[in-house]
C-alpha cells in the first residue's frame, strides 16, 4: 500500500494513509484488509521498526529481477544527505544515503544508510555487496578511492574509474608529476564537446599506462592513470578544471574510461535531482527511528517503477506527470503496478 502511494505523489504518511483510505476498495482486489486502512500512526510506526538491512535486500533483490543480467553498464556510486531529517539541535542531518545508480537503465539498484560516526568509506563496501557488477564499470568521487575498494570491485570481477584528489596525497603526486613531465604525443587521448545555453564545455581525457607511474603497484587492478582538462566557455568567459582518475581500463581504451567518467555526473540529474524536486525528499519530515531510511528506499522503489511506466500522456516521460495520474487514475496505477511486477502481495 506503502509503495502504491508513494508512486501516486504521496511523500508523508499523512498523505499515504488519505490515498490508501480513499482508494480502499480497490486496494481490496490485492489485500485483504478485515480492519480497513491502517492510520498514519500505524504506518510510521510500522516503518520506524523494520529492519532498513532487510528492507534494502528485499529491494535489491526485487530490482535484480526487474533490470535482468547487465554488462558494460556504468554503475555511478554516490552519497546523499536527507536534509529533512534533521531534528531541533542537531548541527547536520544524521541521515546519509548511499546509493548504487544504473547510468544507462536509469534504475537505483541498492542503497545503504552511513552510520552516523562513520562515513561513505564504510557504506560503499556495503553497497557492493549487493550488486553483480560483472562486466560493469563503478565510478565514484574520491571519498570512494581506496584501496580495499578497489579490491573489492576487482574481487567481484567489474571495471573501476575512481576520482582522485588530496585523500590520496602520494598517489595524486605520482600521477601529476608523470602527466606534467609526458609529452602528450605519448598519452592516448579523447575529446568530447556539449554545446548549449550559450555553453561550450570541452573535455580532454588523457590516459596513461599505469606500470610507467612509480608508487602504484599497491593499486589492485590498476592499469591506468587519466587526467581530464574541461574546459568551460560561457559568453567568452572561459574556464578551465584539470581532475585525475585511476582505473582498473587499460589507458588504450580512453574513450571508454571517457565515457564512464563523464556518465557518473548522471546520478545528480537521474537519482539526486528527482530525489529532491519530484519526491520532496530535502523536506521530508520522517524522523523517527528507522523511518527516514526505509522512506529513502520507498523512494526508490517508486523510482524504478515510474521508470519503466508508461506515459502518463503521449509524447512525455514526465515522472511528476505519472505520480500524478497514478494518484487520479487507479487503472493507470494497477497497469504500472504490474508492470513492474508488484501487483501481487508481498515483496
Amino acid at each position: 500500500m506503502a509503495i502504491c502511494a508513494v508512486v501516486a505523489g504521496c511523500d508523508t504518511f499523512d498523505a499515504i494513509e488519505v490515498f490508501c483510505t480513499a482508494q480502499e476498495a480497490w486496494f481490496k482486489r490485492f489485500l485483504e484488509l478485515p480492519n480497513g486502512v491502517p492510520s498514519q500512526d500505524t504506518f510510521e510506526r510500522v516503518f520506524s521498526r523494520i529492519n532498513p538491512k532487510e528492507f534494502r535486500a528485499s529491494f535489491s533483490a526485487w530490482t535484480k529481477e526487474l533490470a535482468g543480467v547487465f554488462t558494460n553498464e556504468v554503475i555511478a556510486i554516490d552519497g546523499q544527505t536527507m536534509r529533512g531529517a534533521k531534528r531541533g539541535g542537531q548541527s547536520k542531518s544524521p541521515i546519509h544515503i548511499v546509493s548504487a545508480w544504473a547510468v544507462g537503465m536509469r534504475l537505483v539498484l541498492g542503497q545503504t544508510k552511513v552510520d552516523e560516526k562513520s562515513n561513505e568509506i564504510t557504506a560503499i563496501p556495503e553497497v557492493l555487496k549487493l550488486l553483480d557488477i560483472k562486466g560493469c564499470i563503478v565510478t565514484m568521487d574520491a571519498m570512494g578511492c581506496q584501496q580495499k575498494i578497489a579490491q573489492q570491485i576487482v574481487d567481484q570481477r567489474g571495471d573501476y574509474v575512481l576520482g582522485l584528489k588530496g585523500n590520496q596525497g602520494a598517489t595524486l603526486d605520482a600521477i601529476e608529476s608523470h602527466f606534467s613531465t609526458t609529452p602528450e604525443t605519448k598519452l592516448t587521448q579523447f575529446q568530447d564537446i556539449d554545446k548549449g545555453h550559450g555553453r561550450i564545455e570541452t573535455r580532454t581525457y588523457f590516459g596513461a599506462n599505469s606500470e610507467e607511474i612509480l608508487d602504484l603497484k599497491e593499486w589492485p587492478g590498476l592499469k591506468s592513470a587519466i587526467k581530464v582538462v574541461s574546459t568551460r566557455d560561457i559568453a567568452g568567459n572561459a574556464t578551465t578544471e584539470t581532475r585525475f582518475y585511476l582505473s582498473s581500463i587499460a589507458h588504450s581504451e580512453i574513450k571508454r574510461s571517457g565515457a564512464a567518467i563523464r556518465s557518473h555526473w548522471g546520478v545528480e540529474n537521474g537519482l539526486h535531482h528527482v530525489l529532491d524536486v519530484t519526491f520532496d525528499q530535502d523536506k521530508s519530515r520522517v524522523r523517527k527511528e528507522h523511518g527516514p531510511e526505509n522512506f529513502a528506499v520507498l523512494r526508490h522503489f517508486a523510482m524504478n517503477i515510474l521508470k519503466g511506466a508508461p506515459p502518463a500522456k503521449r509524447g512525455s516521460t514526465s515522472t511528476n506527470l505519472k505520480r500524478m495520474r497514478a494518484g487520479f487514475d487507479v487503472q493507470y496505477l494497477e497497469q504500472v503496478m504490474k508492470g513492474a511486477g508488484l501487483d501481487k502481495t508481498g515483496i
